[in-house]
């Protein structure tokens, strides 16, 4: 089977650590999956300026490894991450932030919900995680 994984929620909710279980199960049972879209709180995951307390997991350096471990496509809405300051060095440079760090791990890319739309076209299954 083939999915579309789509997380809304920022790390240190429950939902995104069961999108990442989820996404692991899944592999590890034969099945693809397209493409993993974060978007809303969800970008938070995409950050390097997230640290988790020592007795927490530290779940955006899970998701970076296993994108990275797996070569996944790793999408995270644009719009979003400008909203919430997740730049990579290209958007710094594009809206004239000189002394802004770029804080987008490496494995995710910066796109516009159209990803999210043709990934759940092309998908059997779009799974979405967190939200309202």
């Amino acid at each position: 089977m083939k999915f579309a994984i789509a997380l809304f929620s920022s790390p240190h909710q429950p939902a995104t650590r069961r999108a990442l279980r989820f996404a692991q199960a899944a592999l590890a049972a034969g099945h693809e999956i397209l493409r993993i879209f974060i978007y809303q709180d969800g970008v938070h995951s995409a950050s390097t300026n997230l640290i988790p307390p020592q007795d927490e997991s530290d779940l955006p350096a899970e998701w970076q490894a296993f994108i990275q471990e797996h070569q996944l496509d790793a999408v995270v809405c644009i719009a979003a991450a400008l909203r919430r300051g997740v730049l990579d060095s290209q958007e710094v440079q594009r809206h004239g932030r000189p002394g802004t760090a770029a804080v987008l791990r490496e494995g995710w890319g910066l796109s516009g919900l159209g990803q999210l739309h043709e990934a759940a076209q092309q998908a059997d299954r779009l799974i979405c995680f967190g939200g309202h």
